[in-house]
């Protein structure tokens, strides 16, 4: 069986992280942004320095950004760096 510890606007002293998903081998930083663009969303998780904490972490980072459109109610842009 599989644990995933999920952390929604998680507090940071630079900010609050919109979702962090930590698994046994992976952590995943996602930051979203309405009407935004997904770019923007990496653009902040790099500026805030959200993924600071898990820089010494042995599990495998990854940094998403994705846009919402609130015209379409969907994603329109996402993503994922490592």
């Amino acid at each position: 069986m599989s644990v995933y510890t999920v952390y929604v606007e998680k507090a940071q002293s630079q900010g609050r992280v919109d979702c962090v998903l930590e698994t046994a081998d992976y952590v995943y930083v996602f930051e979203f942004k309405l009407d935004g663009t997904a770019a923007e969303a990496l653009q902040q998780i790099e500026e805030k320095g959200y993924a600071r904490e898990y820089a010494a972490d042995s599990r495998k980072l990854y940094k998403i950004g994705a846009g919402f459109s609130s015209e379409t109610g969907t994603i329109c842009d996402w993503t994922v760096e490592e």
